[in-house]
């Protein structure tokens, strides 16, 4: 007799949480990267077990042999969203932080995850804030045009009609946005007991 497989609900009752992707996408500065360190850190302290993607970090490993061209940024977040897929069947919480800037390339994230396991975040935050916020100089180096086809400025980006949360970065605290995505998580991540 071979031995049963292990399920997502196995795996989700010996962490004690339901799984879930959180996908925050936004221009470059609009705050995705800080909001999803500060909700790791708030999930953590509350116990949960949690893990990041983030631009960066993939950009140096998983998908270090993509440029930037529309066709690479599509193969880039298809990754991403299969990756997010795989760490979400283990049982972990996925914050996922992209610009995701085309409409299509979240839609096949949305396919791969599905719908129930997915909230689609957006952080509406207006251009000239973004680039007021921009440390590492990367707006003032696209309209120089020492970058080509950088996200709101050369290229362009999809305003998402789609997502679970709109999230205005220029008008509310990090205090505040954490308590709204709380306040809209905890009762698709709390297992209630059986």
């Amino acid at each position: 007799m071979s031995p049963q497989k292990l399920t997502l609900h196995d795996r989700e009752k010996l962490l004690n949480q339901r799984s879930l992707v959180l996908w925050f996408t936004g221009l470059s500065g609009s705050g995705k990267t800080t909001l999803s360190d500060a909700l790791e850190e708030e999930l953590f302290k509350r116990g949960y077990k949690t893990y990041i993607l983030d631009g960066d970090k993939i950009r140096d490993g998983l998908c270090k042999d993509l440029g930037f061209s529309e066709e690479d940024r599509t193969e880039n977040i298809r990754r991403v969203g299969e990756v997010a897929n795989l760490m979400l069947d283990s049982g972990l919480i996925v914050l996922s932080a992209f610009i995701s800037p085309f409409a299509k390339d979240r839609e096949v994230v949305r396919k791969t995850i599905g719908a129930e396991k997915l909230v689609r975040i957006f952080v509406d935050c207006p251009l000239e804030v973004c680039e007021q916020r921009d440390v590492k100089g990367l707006y003032k180096r696209a309209r120089s045009g020492e970058i080509k086809k950088f996200t709101g400025i050369s290229s362009p980006f999809e305003i998402p009609e789609e997502s679970e949360l709109v999230l205005k970065t220029a008008e509310h605290s990090i205090e505040e946005l954490i308590g709204t995505i709380l306040e809209f998580i905890l009762p698709k991540i709390i297992i209630v007991s059986e």
